[in-house]
C-alpha cells in the first residue's frame, strides 16, 4: 500500500546504487591516468583522484551496509551456517551495517566537498595537485 512502499523503496533502487558505484569507481579510475605530452598516458596520483577514490569508498561502505543487501545476501534462508560464503557475506554487511549512520553521514558529506572540488577545479579556481 501507498505510505508504507515509500519506506522500502531502498530495495527497490538497490541496483540502480550499485550501478551508481561501478560509474563512480570507473571515473576514479579515469582520474589516476594522466596524459603525456606525446598524447599518451601515464599512471599518476593527484588531490583529485584522493578525492574521488574517497567518494567511492565512502558510499561503498553506506551501500553495503544497507539493510537489503543484509537482506539479499542472507535473507530467506533459514540457517545460515549451511552457507558459508553467504553467511561470510552477511557477517561483512552487518559489519559495514553496524555503522551505517556513520557512513551515511561521511558519505553525505564527502560526496558534498567532491561535487565542490571538482567545479571549482573545472573552473580554475582550484589547482589539482599531483603527486607523481
Amino acid at each position: 500500500h501507498f505510505p508504507l512502499i515509500v519506506q522500502n523503496i531502498h530495495r527497490y533502487t538497490l541496483p540502480f546504487a550499485f550501478l551508481l558505484l561501478v560509474f563512480l569507481a570507473l571515473d576514479a579510475w579515469h582520474a589516476l591516468w594522466f596524459e603525456t605530452a606525446g598524447g599518451g598516458e601515464e599512471l599518476g596520483l593527484s588531490v583529485g583522484t584522493v578525492v574521488l577514490t574517497l567518494n567511492v569508498v565512502l558510499l561503498s561502505g553506506y551501500t553495503f551496509g544497507c539493510h537489503s543487501v543484509r537482506h539479499l545476501v542472507g535473507g530467506g534462508l533459514d540457517v545460515l551456517s549451511r552457507r558459508p560464503i553467504r553467511k561470510a557475506a552477511y557477517a561483512c554487511a552487518s559489519c559495514f551495517n553496524r555503522r551505517h549512520m556513520l557512513w551515511a553521514w561521511m558519505s553525505l558529506l564527502w560526496v558534498a566537498f567532491s561535487d565542490i572540488y571538482v567545479r571549482l577545479c573545472a573552473m580554475g579556481v582550484w589547482t589539482n595537485v599531483r603527486f607523481f
